[in-house]
């Protein structure tokens, strides 16, 4: 036998459309990313790929020791 299912009734549409509305930062962020990538694109020799050679971590860490040091 079957059970009988229970469905929720649905609220009233609102006349004004969806009544959702979106955080700030959910039109921000990607606004934000699209606009750095077209600067990317625009000045290309800004964009520097990351070599295997370049001491990153260690000048990380030179640059936070001399900041306690002060």
């Amino acid at each position: 036998m079957s059970a009988p299912t229970h469905t929720r009734p649905r609220p009233a549409a609102t006349a004004g459309g969806v009544g959702t509305r979106l955080p700030w930062w959910a039109l921000a962020l990607p606004a934000a990313g699209f606009v750095a990538l077209l600067a990317l694109i625009l000045n290309p020799a800004d964009a520097h790929a990351a070599t295997a050679g370049e001491p990153l971590i260690a000048d990380l860490f030179a640059r936070v020791r001399e900041l306690f040091a002060r």
